[in-house]
C-alpha cells in the first residue's frame, strides 16, 4: 500500500476537482433528486460530504496532537447545521470546505505528517490511514453524484489504485454480512491485477489466494468492480461487460456487500 501522504493527499485534491465539475452544471430540480443512495438526494450527498469535511478540519488539530480528540457530542450540531440547509447551499457550501480541507492538508508540513495519528474503532492510524479513510468516502459518493448523469461512470483510475489494497483487511470485515449458508469465492481482478479468496462463514473475511484450496467458484473483474462492490454500488444495472462470473454467484457477492 502506498506510504506516502502526499500522494494520498494529491488523489484526494483530484477527486474533489472531479466532484466540482460535476456539481457545477447541476441545475436546482437535478440536486434534488435522487442519487444513488436510495435514501439521499444529491443534495444531500453533498451534505454528508461536506459535514465531513467540517468535522475533519475540526479534528486536525487532535490529528496533530495540538488538542484534545472531537467527541461524539460535537459532532450533532454539524450533522444538525448540514441538515438544516437548503439543497443550493449543501451543494455550494460542500464543494466550498471540501476545498479548505483538501487545502488544510496541502499546506502541512512533512514533520506534521509524519506525527498525525487518530485512533478508530480501535486501531491507530497514521497521516496515510486518516486520509485513506477521506478518500474512500470521497471518491464513492462522488460516484454517487457522476452516476446520477452517467450510468456508467466510474471511480477514478487513482483513487482505485490507492484504496484496493483496503478491501480485504478493512472494508471487507466491516461491511460484510455473513451468509446463512457458508460460502467461498475466488475473485481476480484487473486494473491493478490482485487475487483473492473470500469467505463468509461466521464472518466475512478475505486474503490473497492461497493457491490450489478446492473447488470454488472464480468470478474476474476490473480492480474498480470490486471497490464498488465492497460498497454496496455494483447491482446488475452498474455492473459492467467485463465482469465475468456465474450470476448466481455475483448475486451472492451482492447480498455479501450490501451497501449503506
Amino acid at each position: 500500500m502506498e506510504s506516502d501522504p502526499r500522494v494520498w493527499i494529491a488523489t484526494l485534491r483530484r477527486s474533489h476537482d472531479r466532484l466540482a465539475g460535476l456539481v457545477a452544471p447541476l441545475t436546482p430540480e437535478q440536486l434534488r433528486d435522487q442519487s444513488y443512495c436510495t435514501d439521499w438526494s444529491v443534495a444531500q450527498v453533498l451534505s454528508h460530504l461536506g459535514s465531513g469535511a467540517e468535522i475533519a478540519l475540526m479534528g486536525l488539530p487532535a490529528a496533530l496532537g495540538e488538542a484534545e480528540p472531537l467527541s461524539r457530542e460535537a459532532r450533532g450540531p454539524i450533522w444538525d447545521k448540514w441538515n438544516a440547509k437548503s439543497p443550493d447551499d449543501q451543494a455550494a457550501d460542500a464543494v466550498a470546505i471540501d476545498e479548505r480541507q483538501i487545502d488544510a492538508l496541502e499546506q502541512l508540513s512533512d514533520s506534521e505528517l509524519a506525527s498525525m495519528k487518530m485512533e478508530f474503532f480501535g486501531r491507530q492510524l497514521d497521516a496515510v490511514g486518516i486520509i485513506r479513510l477521506r478518500l474512500g468516502e470521497h471518491a464513492l459518493h462522488t460516484w454517487d453524484v457522476a452516476v446520477y448523469s452517467d450510468p456508467a461512470a466510474t471511480v477514478s483510475e487513482d483513487a482505485v489504485a490507492l484504496l484496493i489494497d483496503n478491501v480485504p483487511g478493512f472494508l471487507a470485515p466491516r461491511l460484510g454480512k455473513a451468509l446463512a449458508e457458508p460460502f467461498a469465492v475466488r475473485i481476480t481482478t484487473f486494473s491493478p491485477e490482485r487475487d483473492y479468496l473470500l469467505t463468509s462463514g461466521e464472518s466475512v473475511s478475505m486474503t490473497d489466494w492461497p493457491g490450489d484450496d478446492g473447488p470454488v467458484p472464480q468470478v474476474r473483474m476490473p480492480a474498480e468492480s470490486l471497490l464498488r462492490l465492497a460498497y454496496g454500488r455494483l447491482d446488475p444495472a452498474h455492473t459492467p461487460a467485463d465482469v465475468s462470473g456465474d450470476p448466481a454467484v455475483l448475486g451472492k457477492l451482492r447480498a455479501i456487500f450490501p451497501g449503506f
